[in-house]
């Protein structure tokens, strides 16, 4: 009679957080759930207005809760967070993704239970969030873009009330918004309406003649385009108002950045271009975060002052949460998220993300891809090869990488230069023949210099 095999008993999962609690985040109440040994009724609904979130606080201290996870769920998560963080508890917010329930029936109830479980056993990952000054940076700075976006639209109605008049302003310079475009608007609202005298409000710098200038603003003016017109530059004067006010708080909180930081050892390195960016902030923001950080970030080709702080905005001063360049990328979803099974990579996509900082970057390289640099050339070759998008990702996974090195470990970026990069490459493509032709055996000669036919 064959004997039975004893099976080896699963050891149990150590509980990692014994006073942990969770919150199921809505939009009309919110779940919360404790441990079972903790409260007779372990889960509670709240309602999600201030009192009950800090009716939330209170039950948690009554039962020992010292840390507290809840989903990402819209902006709901956010007035809950923060008066829990006040009131002293830790805090960790968790993608959504991370913490899918267990096949069965759905409802708030169970999720809050399944996520208080799997934070007591810290199967949970918290989400980046930053810290201290950084978070009313990025809300400033993300409040600024949201201004600058409603005042492009009403720039495409200046252009369009400009348009039906068949004054062809856009055609004769870059940008209407630039210092000929808004004289020329302005005096066209006070009532002049003589081309040879609009031609007169010409920018020195503006390319275009002034004959030229005179041809395109010959039209049809008419009371209701002008009206539009008009409507159209005071809505824009007014987004540009709030935006100035916007840089007052962001130019104070990175002040108070600049008081709390150690003095840079070096002097701000020489600017590699001294125009000016559009819709940059009133104040010198690469002087500004070279004293807060002590490296200059537009040394990175793509990194301009205006982008460089967005960044910082949005991944703070300190890079320490990311343990390596690796696991920055990775975050930023620009690393390829392979999927293996049976040893076979299924799938190398990178996942898709809404995160800021990944878009900040993939302009960045769209950008860099149209210059003369180590950078530029590895886009436009990778580009010829495997398509714009893919270049971007990649492109945007370098600069992501010099970005981590520079503020990490004060990594000081030199470029090589486009030639430089185009060598190596080629280097790599000539070893690659020859260890092919010699694993074939053959021996990979090169060719004697043909003479010219002439």
């Amino acid at each position: 009679m064959a004997r039975r095999k004893k099976t080896k008993t699963p050891e149990s999962i150590a509980v990692v957080h014994p006073h942990a609690a969770a919150v199921d985040i809505g939009a009309r109440m919110h779940v919360a759930a404790v441990a079972s040994d903790r409260d007779e009724v372990p889960v509670r609904t709240f309602g999600t207005f201030t009192g009950d979130l800090h009716e939330i606080a209170n039950w948690f201290s009554r039962c020992g809760i010292t840390t507290v996870a809840m989903e990402s769920t819209g902006i709901y998560w956010i007035p809950a967070f923060e008066i829990l963080e006040q009131r002293g508890f830790d805090v960790v917010l968790v993608n959504a993704r991370d913490a899918r329930h267990v096949p069965g029936r759905k409802t708030d109830v169970s999720d809050a239970q399944w996520l208080q479980r799997l934070h007591a056993y810290g199967l949970l990952r918290g989400s980046f969030r930053p810290r201290g000054e950084i978070v009313a940076l990025r809300a400033y700075l993300r409040q600024r873009e949201r201004l600058l976006d409603y005042a492009a639209s009403h720039i495409q109605h200046m252009q369009k009330a400009l348009s039906l008049m068949n004054l062809q302003l856009h055609l004769v310079v870059t940008d209407i918004t630039g210092a000929t475009g808004m004289r020329i608007i302005r005096a066209i609202l006070g009532g002049e309406r003589d081309p040879a005298i609009l031609a007169n409000f010409r920018d020195v710098r503006c390319k275009a003649t002034s004959d030229t200038v005179r041809e395109a603003l010959t039209g049809n003016a008419r009371e209701e385009h002008i009206f539009a017109l008009a409507q159209a530059v005071e809505l824009y004067d007014f987004y540009q108002s709030k935006v100035a006010e916007c840089d007052e708080r962001i130019e104070a909180v990175l002040a108070d950045l600049k008081r709390s930081a150690v003095q840079p050892a070096e002097s701000l390195p020489k600017a590699r271009h001294r125009t000016r960016q559009p819709n940059a902030p009133a104040f010198d923001a690469r002087a500004v975060l070279h004293a807060i950080l002590g490296v200059d970030l537009t040394q990175i080709h793509g990194l301009g002052p205006y982008l460089s702080l967005k960044l910082i905005g949005e991944c703070g001063t300190d890079l320490s949460a990311w343990p390596t360049a690796k696991h920055f990328t990775s975050w930023l979803s620009l690393a390829p998220s392979n999927k293996i099974s049976g040893g076979r990579i299924l799938s190398s996509k990178t996942r898709r993300s809404n995160s800021r900082a990944a878009a900040l970057l993939r302009l960045a390289a769209v950008t860099v891809g149209r210059t003369e640099t180590a950078l530029g050339a590895f886009y436009r070759r990778l580009s010829a090869r495997v398509g714009k998008a893919k270049a971007v990702t990649a492109t945007a996974r370098k600069i992501a990488v010099l970005f981590y090195n520079t503020l990490r470990h004060g990594m000081a970026y030199a470029d090589p230069g486009a030639r430089y990069y185009e060598e190596r490459y080629h280097e790599r493509v000539l070893a690659n023949l020859r260890r092919r032709a010699h694993s074939l055996g053959f021996s990979l000669q090169q060719m004697a210099p043909t003479p010219n036919s002439s």
